[in-house]
């Protein structure tokens, strides 16, 4: 994908449309969708070679990823113009609406928590996803570190350990062993991979990353970063004895002084556990 993110660049660099910094975005995201088409499986793409297929694979998968609205349509306003440059404009529908990119929407205080149901799973024939999708669920993580983690060495008896290669950012991190549910699913999966990780022996990272892609488009389960909005508001609630605000929980301007405190307790642990370095991101989480 060297050459498709090759000429990406150059098309940004001749054709220099809006503020510097439009540009540069623009750059970053479009260097970003050629790296996400090779992990689809794309490999051998040119500039000029953009299809519906393409459009529709790189929406799937950041539906996939949770991401929000807004995120999503300034990404299809760069494939537009991508598809503008060259002359192609009809590879990508007009409307948003045609890939089911709803409107976008401002208020925090909606949960967008999703629980993983037996009914989900049971349409997943690859035990790897499944693996991977129950480790979400049972400890918030996110899709690259469930399908990197090596079950066996993460396995710290009353913590589940991270490494720093299997994190975004390169942060390692633990997340406490809590209760009996985390306990089976770290078990079965230790099982699953041997010494190894929810890898199969025979395939690479993209390779089974492309395969969870497909699984879970297949058994129609999205949004799968609610797997972590969820696990930080049931862990919120541990943690404060009250619910989140996203769930009718009571607002952080309603607190007493000493239930603040508590707050930010718990929003400071949930952030070390999510994997994130400031307390401000769990009001996506949590709300305020």
């Amino acid at each position: 994908m060297r050459n498709l993110n090759h000429e990406l660049k150059q098309m940004c660099r001749r054709n220099r449309d809006g503020s510097y910094a439009t540009q540069r975005d623009r750059e970053r995201v479009l260097g970003l969708v050629a790296g996400q088409l090779q992990e689809l499986g794309y490999r051998h793409m040119a500039a000029a070679s953009l299809k519906p297929k393409h459009v529709e694979g790189l929406v799937n998968r950041w539906q996939l990823e949770g991401l929000a609205i807004g995120t999503i349509k300034n990404r299809m306003a760069e494939l537009r113009w991508w598809a503008e440059k060259i002359g192609k404009q009809n590879v990508i529908a007009r409307g948003n609406d045609h890939y089911g990119i709803t409107q976008r929407k401002y208020v925090t205080n909606v949960s967008k928590a999703r629980e993983l149901s037996g009914s989900e799973l049971s349409r997943i024939t690859d035990p790897y996803t499944a693996m991977s999708l129950r480790l979400q669920a049972a400890f918030g993580l996110r899709r690259a570190e469930s399908i990197k983690i090596r079950p066996h060495w993460a396995d710290r008896g009353d913590k589940l350990a991270l490494k720093d290669t299997w994190t975004k950012g390169g942060r390692a991190r633990e997340i406490p062993i809590r209760n009996d549910e985390q306990r089976l699913v770290l078990n079965e999966a230790k099982v699953l991979a041997g010494r190894g990780s929810l890898i199969p022996a025979d395939r690479s990272y993209v390779a089974q990353l492309r395969r969870f892609v497909y699984q879970c488009a297949a058994a129609a389960i999205h949004r799968i970063h609610g797997h972590r909005h969820q696990y930080a508001q049931v862990r919120y609630k541990e943690l404060t004895g009250w619910a989140a605000p996203a769930t009718g929980g009571p607002r952080s301007r309603d607190l007493t002084a000493e239930q603040r405190e508590v707050d930010r307790q718990a929003r400071l642990a949930i952030s070390a556990e999510l994997g994130h370095e400031r307390e401000q991101i769990t009001a996506v989480y949590l709300g305020r």
